[in-house]
């Protein structure tokens, strides 16, 4: 086949195109300019897309000898992920910018351009598994290495994106990969894991927040209503939040305090104990299917973060609605995080979190 290989610049990526590369397809490598100033994005591992990890890539594809293009997808990534991160934000919600960035950039706008060009899939580096089913649907699994699973933030794929999907690392750990690395000489062999928010270098996105939306002011109350403390704007907090709330006065029983409600528009951030924390349902809006739409409700599991423990359930599907009914309870769940649903190791799909109802204390 003739595919298309992503190439960040990490040692995944590479390890990625030099599988499919050794398997015999017609492979291209790109990397994607997603950086309108590349060189503000990396600081040691963190971030990504900058000019060092470009280089990186190119050096990684001629080792591999594959071709090697650069795309520029800044203004597209600046719009469907940057601004939609910032919005999310504003509104009280708290997204997951690698999950939108796989949705609208990587296997949407990459994936849509490369069929256009001729190709026939796109490859990546990340970690998860696709198999096809009895009924020649594609679909995708967690990866061997559970540490590493990306499934997750990929859970917003289609069936027709999958179908043109290549994920060669699904099969195997990060230490064998590393180590693959080195035997095929490719220098990023032990190249640090880029971590957090690529766009936001020092890992401050309360800072990088107020100096894009402004410093606001309002009110910290506790469950009854009463002050606790003032703060300089509800995109500083998400729920479940517990380190840097700056309350003066302690809870009464001594217990830590945490982030349970969020209002942008009064701007009151409501804190209270761990256990107001539980929630039993969600209700989940704009639901993304990796094939056919569960028609009745399904026995799943469903996992909440990128790198949470999954939590038995029950969803169902209503209109454009996916109702779940946590078995295992939830803390901090919040608005705006995706929820991505699993038939054992069977990625069903995902939708975002719109609203969650807390467990009624026994």
């Amino acid at each position: 086949m003739k595919v298309l290989a992503a190439m960040s610049g990490g040692v995944d990526s590479a390890v990625a195109a030099a599988r499919a590369h050794q398997a015999g397809h017609d492979v291209t490598g790109i990397h994607l300019a997603l950086s309108r100033n590349p060189k503000s994005y990396r600081s040691g591992a963190r971030g990504c897309c900058t000019i060092e990890d470009s280089n990186d890539a190119r050096r990684a594809a001629d080792m591999i000898g594959i071709p090697f293009y650069v795309w520029d997808l800044s203004e597209r990534f600046h719009q469907d992920v940057v601004e939609d991160f910032m919005s999310e934000y504003s509104e009280g919600r708290t997204p997951n910018p690698c999950v939108r960035c796989n949705e609208k950039i990587k296997f949407a706008a990459v994936l849509d351009r490369a069929v256009a060009l001729g190709f026939d899939a796109v490859v990546t580096g990340h970690y998860a598994q696709l198999e096809t089913g009895t009924d020649g649907m594609v679909e995708m699994h967690r990866a061997v290495d559970h540490g590493k699973d990306q499934s997750y933030v990929l859970g917003v794929l289609t069936q027709d994106q999958l179908a043109r999907s290549m994920f060669p690392l699904g099969d195997s750990t990060k230490d064998v990969v590393r180590a693959e690395a080195a035997g095929r000489g490719l220098f990023v062999a032990q190249k640090p894991d880029s971590h957090d928010i690529c766009f936001i270098a020092d890992g401050d996105t309360a800072g990088w927040l107020r100096d894009r939306l402004g410093a606001g002011s309002g009110a910290i109350v506790d469950t009854s209503g009463e002050v606790l403390g003032r703060h300089e704007g509800t995109f500083g907090f998400t729920i479940g939040q517990r380190r840097g709330l700056r309350i003066g006065k302690p809870a009464s029983d001594g217990k830590p305090r945490y982030v349970l409600d969020i209002e942008p528009v009064s701007g009151r951030v409501t804190v209270g104990s761990r256990e107001d924390l539980a929630v039993d349902e969600l209700v989940g809006i704009r639901p993304r299917w990796c094939g056919t739409t569960p028609a009745t409700e399904l026995d799943c599991t469903v996992q909440l973060r990128a790198h949470g423990d999954g939590h038995r359930a029950v969803a169902r599907v209503i209109g454009d609605e996916v109702r779940i009914e946590l078995i295992d309870p939830a803390s901090g769940v919040a608005p705006g995080q995706a929820a991505v649903i699993y038939a054992g190791t069977r990625v069903v799909g995902s939708a975002t979190i719109a609203t969650t109802r807390r467990r009624t204390p026994v």
